[in-house]
């Protein structure tokens, strides 16, 4: 397994770009943008991800805005499993729960459909990075504001220096391409 998960970081570092000073100075971008348009990469990607949550036990994958919406919705149409967004403060047409929380370079709100997990129900929740923890975060409480439990996260990149799963509690944390 660990040869399988040094082959896919390799594959998946190949296809990422770093934008140095961006949204801010200081600030390098992992940008997964390249990876999504290659198939294999991105098959890989998926692949990976799925296999890795293989032994969780969870019925919904919920995807945080932008890019985890890519990533989280092929997981969960590839595992059978429902999608649920969680986005931007206002960008949800129906009833809907919110909170905000604080990132490495300002602060934000995220919300979700009030019913969009039922109550006892269980997620893994997909993102493209894992920084401070911040976004995750803030999902991980709104789902279980909803009465709903995580069984997992899963990232695409991970960066060590910032300590984000320290955030996230006891809950299996998984990442294919850690910086």
């Amino acid at each position: 397994m660990q040869n399988d998960d040094a082959h896919i970081e390799k594959l998946l570092k190949a296809k990422i770009r770093d934008i140095p000073d961006y949204p801010k100075p200081g600030i390098m971008f992992r940008d997964i943008t390249p990876m999504l348009k290659d198939p294999s990469a991105f098959g890989a990607c998926i692949d990976a991800i799925s296999n890795r949550l293989s032994d969780t036990k969870f019925d919904y994958v919920v995807g945080i805005e932008a890019r985890g919406f890519i990533i989280g919705a092929a997981v969960a149409n590839k595992m059978g499993k429902g999608f649920v967004p969680v986005r931007k403060k206002g960008k949800l047409p129906y009833k809907t729960i919110a909170t905000d929380y604080q990132l490495e370079y300002g602060a934000q709100s995220v919300e979700m459909h009030e019913d969009a997990v039922e109550k006892g129900s269980s997620v893994v929740i997909i993102d493209d990075l894992l920084a401070t923890g911040g976004t995750a975060a803030a999902a991980s409480f709104l789902i279980k504001s909803a009465g709903a439990q995580v069984r997992g996260y899963a990232f695409v990149v991970e960066l060590d220096g910032l300590n984000g799963r320290t955030r996230l509690g006891n809950v299996p944390v998984t990442a294919l391409v850690r910086y």
